[in-house]
């Protein structure tokens, strides 16, 4: 059975990724910077070229990976979000980051079922959202479709204490009301996705927590 974080409409996904989830986020960036998976999937994007690159990030948050890619020569980037409580946040980071021409922020467009609502991109990256969507296979096959040459994407390990932890999260979430629900796909099934849109695997990195994945295009 499949369990990781995930929601059927937007309204799920404000549940939980609310304004205190993103104030907290932001709190953190400024504090400490990236987490260390972070800076791994910036790290391997960093290795493959980002200078110049178009980066299309899908469920970004606050944007602090793309804030991080900018600094490192990334010429532009687009976050697609779903749930709009992180706004005002990211607002001020870019504010802040002075690069509010660089970064455009598209509130309400589900890439799964709305590819063509956004333009190809050179980098495609999805952190912690793959667990976050029920239907893996039509999500990362849509990102490695809008991804010229690059894309990278991060899950929880499938293990029992995961599947446990996210099963129990989701009970709590049925006994609440919640719409929000989460999965734990299977990483091999993913990596045969991006597989299959034509990339090659290039760097996989297991943590206990989360996993990195990325690919190039062959």
């Amino acid at each position: 059975m499949d369990e990781c974080c995930g929601a059927q409409s937007p309204e799920g996904y404000e549940e939980v990724f609310d304004a205190r989830f993103a104030g907290k986020a932001a709190r953190r960036y400024r504090r400490k910077g990236l987490t260390p998976t972070e800076r791994r999937l910036v790290g391997f994007l960093s290795s493959t070229g980002i200078e110049d690159a178009s980066v299309l990030e899908v469920g970004g948050g606050i944007g602090e990976i793309q804030l991080e890619l900018l600094a490192r020569g990334a010429a532009r980037t687009t976050n697609l979000e779903l749930s709009g409580a992180y706004e005002a946040d990211a607002g001020r980071l870019i504010d802040e980051a002075g690069v509010g021409d660089r970064v455009t922020r598209i509130l309400g467009v589900d890439l799964a079922t709305s590819p063509e609502a956004v333009d190809r991109a050179d980098v495609v990256v999805l952190h912690r959202v793959v667990c976050c969507y029920p239907e893996y296979e039509r999500l990362l096959g849509a990102a490695a479709d809008r991804a010229l040459r690059t894309v990278v994407f991060t899950h929880p390990p499938r293990t029992i204490r995961t599947r446990a932890m996210v099963g129990l999260g989701n009970l709590m979430g049925r006994l609440s009301g919640r719409a929000y629900r989460g999965f734990v796909h299977s990483p091999d099934a993913m990596a045969d996705v991006v597989r299959r849109h034509g990339f090659e695997l290039r760097y996989r990195h297991r943590g206990l927590s989360w996993c990195v994945v990325g690919a190039v295009r062959g």
